[in-house]
């Protein structure tokens, strides 16, 4: 399963489409790159052809993404401020939910997705890589409502 298949099939159960959808797996992909850390990560994106470069198509961390110096006002100084103190990781989660909450989509749609992707992901690379690569990013399990 390559990440086409994933984005096909977030795609269809989320009822986005597919630009959208794109945007979302990209997101939360880049959010796991800049946050799990080791071999699990690395091997975590080689068992899914195709995830790394559209995460890195969609880089939370890149200069102008969603929340990291791209707009201005209160919140992308806040989100600048935190990632700036507490350095990339949560920089990372922080620019991932503010893409996602940017793309229009509301937090039943970012859940829906988010749930779908995951399932997605373990049946790609298995569930206890994918798990385990998850656990390094707690915070992005809570925000998609994955116990």
């Amino acid at each position: 399963m390559n990440v086409q298949d994933i984005v096909n099939t977030v795609s269809q159960k989320a009822g986005l489409d597919q630009g959208t959808t794109e945007k979302v797996v990209g997101t939360i992909f880049s959010v796991l790159e800049h946050e799990a850390e080791g071999t699990s990560a690395a091997n975590f994106f080689a068992q899914i052809p195709g995830a790394d470069a559209l995460a890195q198509q969609y880089d939370v961390m890149a200069p102008g993404a969603a929340g990291n110096g791209g707009g201005g006002g209160l919140l992308s100084s806040l989100q600048g401020a935190l990632g700036g103190i507490l350095g990339e990781k949560a920089g990372a989660l922080v620019n991932g939910l503010a893409a996602l909450k940017a793309s229009g989509l509301d937090m039943s749609q970012i859940q829906k997705a988010g749930t779908t992707l995951i399932q997605q992901a373990q049946a790609a690379a298995g569930p206890d890589l994918t798990n385990q690569v998850l656990s390094q990013v707690p915070g992005l399990k809570s925000h998609l409502g994955i116990s």
